[in-house]
């Protein structure tokens, strides 16, 4: 056998038989030895392409691979649907077989409906509160509040502190009287008289519906005969060189309009601050100045000598007096909160021949 052969005694083959992998080798060791143009060895530069292929073999299978919580995600979606499934063929097949079967579905959101209030409340009247917005703040007409608290001659007028009784619906509270039915209220008030009985807050006995004296009801949706409110145009002796008035009216004082001419509020607010000056909106002189009862605190009136007159209410001061005749833009005295005010602010209102007009379709 060669094995036995010593190694300097066997023969030598000639390079040019020996086989491919010979071939090969010395080809791969010829490339080896080479150099780049940088330095570097064929080595390094095959290592760094292998280590880029590695990599990017490495990437792949990642891509590849599926997450458990996906899988989960999927199996818990493919539960939910098979089970949505079975729920609906158990419902159809209960259906076709006439036994009731009932499936709770999933209601993620839960709305809550507006209730109305059904109980009668006491609003506290505070600063910058007027009949309107106190109506629109709890739902209901200003003419319910009105007629709720006896305010049918000044609607408009407010005091800081009052107690106002709001009603849970548009309607009247009345206040009974002797001799009073409930067919007697329902008519006064133009409704039926099933709605008085119906009406829980009442308490009235659908068999036997007795009243009391002095008893309090509500007649939803009731209404009451508007009162005019009267007023007189100036009648005495117009002061000699009295002036007269140009028809050309312009504000009297500065602010924001915090209410404007309504049914119930025929006149219009502008509010300011305490101390701001008023100005007569035009010539004329002054019927009246002072404290009202009516609820203008000190006010101040200027017949125009023209059929109109101008009313300037809640002042903290004036400084003029009945029989002055003055001009347009004369300073009758400053912005205040007397009288049944709720915050500094003017009072104006704007009459002609005894009837109030909108001071809006006067002013500039």
């Amino acid at each position: 056998m060669r094995e036995d052969i010593p190694l300097e005694e066997q023969p030598t083959i000639p390079a040019d038989e020996w086989g491919p992998g010979y071939h090969l080798w010395q080809d791969i060791l010829h490339l080896l030895s080479q150099r780049g143009p940088e330095g570097t060895t064929p080595l390094v530069r095959m290592a760094s392409h292998l280590v880029i292929v590695l990599v990017a073999v490495l990437v792949l299978l990642i891509s590849r691979l599926e997450l458990p919580s996906w899988d989960i995600a999927q199996d818990q979606r493919a539960q939910s649907s098979t089970q949505q499934t079975e729920s609906a063929s158990s419902a159809e097949a209960g259906a076709t077989t006439g036994q009731s079967s009932l499936v709770r579905a999933a209601v993620p959101f839960t709305l809550i409906p507006d209730r109305p209030r059904i109980d009668i409340i006491t609003h506290t009247v505070q600063a910058g509160d007027t009949l309107y917005a106190i109506a629109d703040q709890f739902g209901v007409s200003a003419e319910t509040l009105m007629w709720a608290n006896n305010m049918e001659l000044n609607p408009d007028l407010l005091r800081l502190g009052q107690e106002l009784t709001v009603l849970p619906v548009n309607g009247v509270y009345h206040t009974v009287e002797k001799n009073d039915t409930v067919e007697s209220i329902a008519k006064k008030y133009k409704v039926a008289s099933s709605e008085v009985i119906a009406f829980p807050l009442n308490g009235l006995n659908p068999k036997n519906p007795s009243l009391q004296v002095g008893q309090r009801i509500v007649v939803p949706g009731g209404t009451k005969p508007a009162v005019v409110r009267q007023v007189q145009v100036y009648s005495g002796p117009i002061p000699e060189k009295a002036s007269r008035g140009t028809g050309r009216f312009v504000w009297p004082t500065s602010g924001n309009i915090t209410q404007a001419f309504k049914p119930l509020h025929q006149a219009i607010d502008i509010g300011s601050y305490t101390g701001a000056p008023v100005k007569a909106s035009d010539s004329g002189y002054i019927v009246a100045s002072g404290w009202s009862n009516l609820g203008y605190g000190n006010y101040v009136v200027v017949d125009h000598g023209n059929g109109f007159q101008t009313l300037y209410g809640h002042l903290t001061r004036y400084f003029v007096n009945a029989g002055d005749s003055i001009a347009q833009g004369t300073v009758l005295g400053l912005v205040g909160s007397t009288g049944n005010s709720t915050g500094p602010h003017l009072h104006f209102e704007l009459r002609q021949n005894g009837i109030n007009r909108n001071p809006f379709g006067f002013l500039p």
